[in-house]
């Protein structure tokens, strides 16, 4: 299992960088997206970003309907008007929770663990995840984002 870093840690306020498909498909890489997955999953976690873990990549985990699945280089290219209070936690934002505004349905265009580029449409909890997670790799935290924090979310994020 991999440490997840908390706030203050500084480079979680740092933007990531992207990956060359030459990078994502090597088995170096590849093991440490079995590593980020595993985190996630013993952590407790709907998706996890690299940030949150130390490397400062633009890699995220998210917790799909078949299973956790890894994206690269993930990008929001469409989200819809119609808005949604979402109550969140982070892994890196240990027992805090808060409301944040998040899109009911996005596009997301990425990599996928295979170096292929993938496109779809996320809506209700999943693309709350996806727009948590693609902050993170913007350095943006929820609470930067939060509405106003309350005393217990559903999910850490």
């Amino acid at each position: 299992m991999l440490k997840i870093l908390t706030e203050p840690t500084a480079s979680l306020r740092e933007r990531s960088r992207e990956l060359s498909v030459e990078e994502v498909t090597t088995p170096e890489f590849q093991t440490y997206l079995d590593q980020l997955i595993q985190t996630m999953i013993v952590s407790d976690g709907v998706g996890i970003a690299s940030p949150q873990v130390g490397k400062n990549i633009r890699a995220i985990v998210v917790n799909m309907p078949k299973g956790p699945e890894c994206f690269m280089n993930p990008e929001i290219i469409k989200k819809s008007n119609d808005e949604t209070e979402s109550e969140e936690g982070c892994l890196s934002v240990p027992k805090k929770f808060g409301v944040v505004m998040r899109h009911k349905k996005i596009r997301v265009r990425a990599l996928n663990r295979h170096g292929r580029r993938v496109e779809f449409d996320a809506k209700q909890f999943p693309a709350i995840i996806f727009q948590h997670e693609i902050d993170h790799l913007d350095g943006i935290l929820f609470i930067d984002k939060a509405l106003r924090m309350v005393e217990r979310a559903k999910n850490n994020i």
